[in-house]
């Protein structure tokens, strides 16, 4: 780590050093528009002032209505200069989620663009908490100020604030449990502590490009808007159409000559199975990190044998922890076994526990509980919750080491690495018997062809029963008595699934996951 970065406490300082390093540098493009390093230092300045004008302090949330667009890393910047700490919202969710989460964050101040108009009418006529929107050109019932405005506002308008490394940056929102959605908070601290860890770790150069597919209210997104910038590099904002079609996108990887990409395994397998990539160069391509979901290993395996000159990571890690650990990769794997999540990075370190919450033994299965520099603040207005995730180890009276309790189950490898096993609450039982379901996932994902799996409970005559589905390689004839056989062979007779149906494609969430939610609805209507 050089000096410049041992200066930097607060995200915000990011952009103002590599404003001075790399001036005429390009920080993001998207599509044919880009904008320099200096350029989004004053803009993001301006969209501040803007803020700060309108009474917004330190600690208070705005709110980010965007599609993948260039006006997004001003947005981000532009609220974490004025003190506040910006808080994604999908533009997809529907407004009912929307006013939702404006009114649990206490959200006064929205930035969005003129595309969101139509969304932010029908919020702003039934909200009454807003009270500007800044990035419309045209008038609603509350007062709006468009970028032209924004951005005409002089320099001298904006005055610094104090930001410490403690303060509020973000808030993400993920679904909870019981149906409402969690906000996790991040601080400058653990925001900064991921941004630099990558850049050591994947060693990012300010010659490096790259890829940016996930929208700002994943996690994966803070990867390019902090991490890419703090080294300087160029951030990519892949546009929502380009994700749409494989090889449009195939096409935007090589003609922008990107060197680090960084996404769920689903796009990963788009390319590889959709996208053509076998004839094109990605020769610019060093790491591949991928993160989200278990990469199924026979398709990380044949994109490393069409890309063997780059090196690839699967970092692992919830969204209250930024991400914790990586397992890194030089050559395809040789079996169909899945990969480990693999070691803590830096400022970082784990235990595993047993139901109560005692040590287990090395080799032992157990839930992992991670103490880091990335861990978040805690839950947005759920004190009870925020309690609840935490595991506090005694050291000493009076001292304790407060873990994050991810509700993963892992156990160590002959190599002391960690092997991802599935979600706690992801074993259940059926007929008395322990299944992980995991387990049949990962079994089906083992067969010639299925290229992803996903398995749930439905009930059928006030019967619980075990579904599977699968999408399989367009190319290949494959039965689904041929997958219930292949089950049989390779699970105990309980965990085989009572079906296996073949989807042509799965529901996915905003972020490229399955909703395994919308699966079960669908399998209730057939």
């Amino acid at each position: 780590m050089n000096k410049k970065e041992k200066l930097i406490y607060n995200l915000v300082q990011i952009v103002e050093n590599s404003a001075k390093e790399f001036p005429e540098k390009v920080a993001f493009r998207f599509l044919n528009e880009s904008i320099t390093f200096e350029d989004l230092n004053i803009k993001s300045s301006q969209l501040a002032a803007c803020l700060l004008s309108r009474d917004v302090k330190k600690g208070d949330r705005v709110g980010i209505l965007m599609h993948r667009c260039l006006e997004t890393c001003i947005a981000i910047y532009g609220i974490l200069k004025s003190g506040a700490a910006y808080v994604p919202i999908d533009p997809f969710l529907p407004s009912e989620r929307v006013k939702f989460l404006i009114n649990d964050c206490g959200i006064k101040h929205v930035v969005t663009t003129n595309k969101q108009s139509k969304k932010i009418k029908k919020v702003v006529s039934e909200e009454e908490n807003l009270e500007t929107i800044i990035g419309l050109s045209e008038t609603q019932n509350i007062e709006t100020i468009s970028w032209e405005e924004v951005f005409v506002k002089p320099l001298q308008e904006y005055k610094p604030v104090n930001i410490l490394a403690d303060d509020l940056s973000y808030i993400l929102y993920t679904s909870g449990s019981t149906g409402t959605p969690k906000g996790i908070m991040h601080t400058h601290a653990s925001g900064l502590a991921f941004a630099k860890l990558v850049v050591d770790l994947y060693a990012f150069k300010h010659t490096d490009i790259v890829a940016n597919s996930a929208p700002l209210h994943f996690d994966v997104s803070i990867l390019g808007y902090c991490s890419a910038p703090l080294a300087g590099a160029t951030t990519v904002i892949v546009s929502d159409a380009h994700l749409k079609f494989p090889v449009s996108l195939a096409d935007l990887v090589e003609k922008e000559k990107v060197t680090i990409w960084y996404s769920v395994p689903l796009l990963l397998i788009e390319l590889l199975h959709k996208g053509g990539i076998q004839n094109k160069d990605y020769t610019c391509m060093r790491w591949v990190l991928f993160a989200g979901e278990v990469f199924a290993t026979k398709q990380l395996r044949a994109l490393m044998e069409l890309w063997p000159h780059a090196e690839y990571s699967n970092i692992y890690g919830p969204t209250e922890l930024n991400q914790c650990t990586y397992y890194n990769l030089k050559v395809p794997p040789i079996t169909d076994e899945p990969i480990p999540i693999g070691t803590t990075w830096e400022n970082t370190e784990y235990m595993i526990l047993d139901e109560n919450d005692n040590s287990v033994n090395d080799g032992d299965e157990g839930l992992l509980v991670v103490r880091s520099a990335t861990m978040m603040k805690g839950y947005w207005n759920n004190m009870a919750l925020t309690e609840a995730s935490l595991y506090k180890h005694k050291i000493a009276p009076g001292f304790e080491h407060v873990y994050y309790r991810t509700g993963d189950l892992v156990k160590l490898n002959e190599n002391n690495e960690l092997l991802f096993l599935g979600r706690k609450d992801n074993q259940i039982k059926l007929r008395g018997f322990r299944i992980e379901i995991g387990e049949v996932e990962n079994t089906l994902l083992k067969f010639d062809g299925v290229t992803e799996a996903a398995v749930i409970v439905a009930n059928f005559q006030e019967e619980k029963e075990l579904i599977a589905t699968v999408l399989i390689d367009e190319k290949l004839e494959i039965l689904e008595s041929d997958l219930k056989t292949h089950c049989k062979n390779n699970l105990p007779v309980y965990a085989v699934p009572k079906d296996i149906l073949i989807f042509e494609s799965f529901p996915r969430t905003s972020s490229g996951k399955i909703n395994r939610k919308e699966i079960e609805k669908i399998i209730k209507a057939l």
